[in-house]
C-alpha cells in the first residue's frame, strides 16, 4: 500500500513538473519576439472572423511561429472578444503577446474623409470618388449611392435624398470598406446625433426632421459665426411666419446646382436667380424641398432654438472680415445695409481686391 501511494506521488509531482515546464516553455514562447518579412504588409481581419482563423492567418504570415500557446492564452484570459477586425501592420520582431495587443488595440488608420459642415452630396460625392480604396468609377457612380433614401426613410420619408442626413464628421476608410458601407456610416452618425441631441426637442416642438435639417442646413449656409446662428434661424421663422419669401442665396446656389448650371465662381447670376426651381426662395414662398447640405450640431440646435427677434432680413457687414452680418427689422434699414456691403464691394473691385 505504502508502495503504491509512493508512486502515485511521484506521479503526480512529475506531473506537476511536467505542467510546469510545459506552462514554462509556452510562456517563453509568448514572450519570444520572432522576426518575420511582413512588417509592411497590411493583414486585413474581416468581421465574423474566429479567434481559430486570426491565429492561423498569423501563422500563415509568419507573424507568429506557433499559434497553440497564444490560442490557450486566449481561452484563459477571455480575450477572445477583444479581437477587433479592420486592418493592421505588426512590426518585426514581435512576440506573440505583442500580436496579441496590436489586435486588441484596434484596427490601424488608413484613409480619412472629412464631411464639412455645409458641405453638399455634390462635395461628398466627389470626395467619395477621388477615394482610391473605394473602387468608384466615377462622380456619378458615387452620387448614385447618395440617393438611397432607404437609408433615412424611417426618420424622414420626404427625403429625395441622403442631402442634409452625411453628418459632418471624420470617417476612417479601412482597406475593406465599401463605399455603401461608408455612406451608411454617415447616416448612421447623424441618426446617433439626432436621438442624443435633438429628437426629443423636435417633438416637444412639433418639428419633423425634415424640417429640423431643412432649416438648419440654411443656417449652416448662411451663418459664418456661431453666435449668429440662432438670429438667422430666427429671421427664417420669421420670414415663414409673415409669408415672405426666404430670398436665400444659398437655397438659389443649390438650385444651380441641382440643375447643372452651377458657374462654381461663387457668383450669382441672373440665371440663376431666374431657375424655375422650388429649391429657388426667391421665386417660391416657405422653404425648399430639402436640405441644401449637411449641417452640424450648431446649426441644427439653432433651428430647434431659435433667438427671439423680429429681424426679418440681414446683409453682410463690411466693417468685419469673420463673415459677420448686421440685422433689420425694416427694409428702409435693409437697404441702408445693402448699400454699404455695396460701396465696400466697389471700392475692393477698383482696388483690385474682388
Amino acid at each position: 500500500m505504502i508502495r503504491l501511494i509512493t508512486t502515485v506521488i511521484m506521479f503526480l509531482i512529475l506531473c506537476l513538473a511536467g505542467c510546469c515546464f510545459a506552462a514554462y516553455l509556452g510562456y517563453e514562447q509568448l514572450n519570444t519576439k520572432v522576426l518575420h518579412t511582413k512588417s509592411d504588409t497590411i493583414i486585413t481581419i474581416k468581421k465574423g472572423e474566429s479567434t481559430e482563423d486570426v491565429l492561423a492567418k498569423l501563422e500563415q504570415e509568419g507573424i507568429i511561429t506557433n499559434r497553440l500557446p497564444l490560442k490557450v492564452y486566449i481561452k484563459l484570459q477571455g480575450h477572445k472578444s477583444l479581437i477587433k477586425a479592420g486592418d493592421f501592420k505588426f512590426q518585426s520582431p514581435i512576440s506573440p503577446l505583442g500580436a496579441l495587443a496590436i489586435l486588441e488595440a484596434g484596427s490601424m488608420e488608413h484613409l480619412k474623409l472629412t464631411v464639412i459642415e455645409g458641405s453638399t452630396i455634390f462635395d461628398v460625392a466627389d470626395s467619395l470618388a477621388k477615394t482610391p480604396s473605394l473602387k468608384l468609377a466615377s462622380t456619378q457612380e458615387a452620387m448614385k449611392l447618395l440617393q438611397n433614401k432607404d437609408l433615412i426613410k424611417e426618420l424622414d420619408p420626404a427625403a429625395k435624398n441622403l442631402e442634409g442626413y452625411l453628418f459632418p464628421d471624420t470617417y476612417y476608410v479601412q482597406k475593406e470598406t465599401t463605399a455603401p458601407e461608408l455612406v451608411a456610416s454617415m447616416v448612421h452618425r447623424f441618426k446617433e446625433i439626432w436621438q442624443k441631441y435633438l429628437a426629443d426637442d423636435a417633438r416637444q416642438k412639433g418639428l419633423t426632421a425634415h424640417e429640423v435639417v431643412t432649416i438648419g442646413s440654411i443656417v449652416e449656409t448662411e451663418a459664418k459665426l456661431d453666435e449668429e446662428r440662432p438670429v438667422v434661424a430666427s429671421v427664417i421663422f420669421n420670414r415663414l411666419k409673415s409669408g415672405t419669401r426666404l430670398s436665400v442665396d444659398s437655397t438659389i446656389v443649390y438650385a444651380s446646382k441641382l440643375n447643372g448650371k452651377w458657374k462654381n465662381d461663387g457668383k450669382i447670376y441672373q440665371s440663376d436667380i431666374r431657375l424655375k426651381s422650388p429649391y429657388n426662395t426667391r421665386i417660391y414662398k416657405g422653404l425648399p424641398p430639402g436640405p441644401v447640405g449637411n449641417p452640424g450640431l450648431s446649426s441644427l440646435q439653432a433651428a430647434l432654438n431659435p433667438a427671439d427677434t423680429r429681424y426679418i432680413y440681414y446683409v453682410r457687414d463690411p466693417d468685419f472680415n469673420n463673415g459677420k452680418h448686421n440685422f433689420y427689422v425694416t427694409p428702409a434699414d435693409f437697404e441702408k445695409g445693402v448699400k454699404k456691403l455695396r460701396e465696400w464691394e466697389e471700392k475692393q473691385r477698383k482696388a483690385g481686391l474682388r
